[in-house]
This record gives C-alpha cells, structure tokens and sequence, in this order.
C-alpha cells in the first residue's frame, strides 16, 4: 500500500469557553464543519468534534479492513453497518484521555456463519485500531 497523506485544516476563534472553529478536510470531501467546547462536552446541536470525527475514522478503516477480508475470501459483503462510539474520561493525574472505541458492527455476508474470525483479521488490519491500542484505549468489537 503506498504512504498515505490527507490534511485538515481548523479554524478558530474566541477563547476556549466561548469561542467556535471550523474544521475543513483538505479533499473537498466535508468543509466548515462547526465545533466548540460546549458542544463537544454538552449538547452538540448540529456541531461536530474532535471525538466524532475520531469515531467516523476508526469506523470507516475497520470497516473498510473488514470488506477487504471477506472479499479476500471470496465472500464479499452484501452490507456492513458499523457504529463507533468513542469514549473520552479523566484519568486521575493524566486529564482527559481516549479510554474506548466500542464497535457494533451488523453485516450482511452471504455464505458466512461465522464472522468473527473476519473481525479479528480486520481489527488487526486497521491502523486506527492499533493506535487506539497503543494510546492505552481500549477497542471492543461486537457483532449486533
């Protein structure tokens, strides 16, 4: 696989309490995207943050790790659903950390009993699961 670059670019203004920012990806693909710390730890009312965009990305490389596998074997999936929820708390004497990335995943694979064995591959596979790991969080995967 070649080497991998994307950008993000982030805007902000204000102070931490009040102020808001704008994240856009440097593909085109989303742009001004809304952010604030309000509602990143209340409410989010249509913004977005640090935390969702974390849960889009490590959803979207296992799913992507997980189609891989089962066309790998010639068992390409009909449908994948996958929901990530990431976990942010505070660790006494750390702050705050990434403490989780809880993982459902619904899949429609025909001539497949067993999808676990697919899961553990694509888990291994994906490279947002291995950082979370790194970082101390914990990743669990499980089948809706």
């Amino acid at each position: 696989m070649p080497r991998i670059e994307r950008t993000a670019e982030i805007a902000w203004e204000g102070n931490v309490a009040r102020g808001q920012g704008a994240i856009t990806g440097g593909t085109g693909a989303f742009s001004d995207l809304p952010f604030s710390l309000p509602t990143r730890i209340g409410k989010a009312e249509g913004k977005t943050s640090p935390e969702e965009l974390l849960a889009a990305a490590h959803g979207g490389c296992l799913t992507m790790s997980l189609a891989g596998e089962l066309t790998q074997d010639g068992t390409p999936p009909t449908r994948l659903d996958v929901t990530v929820q990431i976990v942010m708390d505070e660790i006494e004497g750390e702050g705050h950390q990434i403490v989780a990335s809880n993982v459902t995943v619904r899949a429609q694979v025909e001539g497949v009993d067993d999808l676990a064995p697919y899961l553990e591959r694509a888990d291994a596979g994906c490279p947002f699961s291995t950082l979370l790991r790194k970082a101390g969080a914990a990743v669990d995967i499980s089948l809706a």
